[in-house]
């Protein structure tokens, strides 16, 4: 089986990154692997954690916090593996779950990527997989018909509310949690795009290769627990912002005519009035809470 390098981005991920390393590490078998964690800053004791397993884990330490996009295209330019996994430091992998994708990958060569199935803590199946965003999917979501009708091939499928999560199917974008890519895929197409620093990266990874004529498939057989948005929950008004930018930048970045370049600062002005919103009702929330 062909080396494996598996890429981990931290930051503040004391309370997940042991589990996760513990997993990797229990789940493995015979395979051949190596773990590369790159930790951007963190002001917990990530650090020292990560430094328990020894050499086994290969750490970039940085001295500020450079971003999830370029946190995992340091670890990329070090790995030496044919294929490259992206994992969050808060998944805990599933008994077989590394060697079930492997082996789905070399039995199907024509698939550029492959997902697992990601599991909430309770068991219950998290959704992971995403349509790639456009103006109407912005127009489903400023209108909340999206939430109305969460089910629909029409206003639910950017989230992919119709699919049941529970059947190999080719898909458009993974989330970056728990994603397999052979190496040279990544040789062709390029690293992550640095101006996207948190959110919709990966949705702009998986386009690229879209483009390229690559395929990207989800796989149920393999499985994973994900506490999702461990992260990014620690610093939850700059996480919305971002990720309201990250749409905006992914529509500037490929609507190119004129008429969609309009469309898409008409957008941006939407967008970043909808995070002012939302940003301000989490500190209501948050406020209301407390005096409870």
């Amino acid at each position: 089986m062909p080396l494996l390098s598996i890429i981990i981005v931290t930051w503040n991920s004391e309370e997940f990154i042991p589990d996760c390393l513990k997993s990797i590490f229990n789940t493995k078998g015979s395979l051949d692997i190596e773990v590369i964690v790159v930790d951007n800053d963190s002001e917990d004791g990530t650090v020292k954690v990560i430094t328990e397993f020894g050499p086994e884990v290969k750490l970039i330490s940085n001295q500020e916090n450079l971003g999830y996009a370029k946190g995992n295209n340091q670890g990329i330019e070090i790995a030496r593996g044919e294929y490259i996994l992206l994992l969050n430091p808060d998944v805990v992998l599933k008994e077989n779950t590394l060697k079930l994708m492997l082996d789905f990958m070399e039995r199907e060569r024509g698939i550029d990527g492959l997902s697992p199935q990601l599991l909430n803590p309770d068991g219950t199946i998290q959704p992971s997989c995403r349509e790639f965003p456009d103006f109407s999917i912005l127009l489903w979501e400023i209108t909340g018909l999206s939430s109305l009708f969460p089910e629909s091939r029409v206003f639910g499928r950017w989230r992919m509310g119709y699919f049941d999560f529970k059947s190999v199917r080719e898909v458009d974008q993974p989330m970056s949690s728990f994603l397999l890519l052979r190496k040279n895929v990544l040789e062709k197409i390029g690293l992550f795009d640095e101006s996207f620093p948190i959110f919709f990266n990966d949705v702009d990874l998986c386009y690229r290769i879209k483009l390229k004529g690559g395929k990207l498939y989800f796989y149920p057989e393999a499985k994973a627990i994900h506490h999702k948005g461990a992260s990014t929950f620690q610093i939850k008004p700059v996480s919305i912002l971002h990720s309201h930018l990250g749409f905006f930048r992914f529509l500037r970045k490929y609507k190119k005519d004129f008429l969609s370049q309009l469309l898409v600062y008409f957008s941006g002005i939407i967008l970043m009035a909808a995070a002012l919103l939302r940003i301000i009702w989490y500190f209501l929330k948050t406020i209301f809470s407390r005096n409870l």
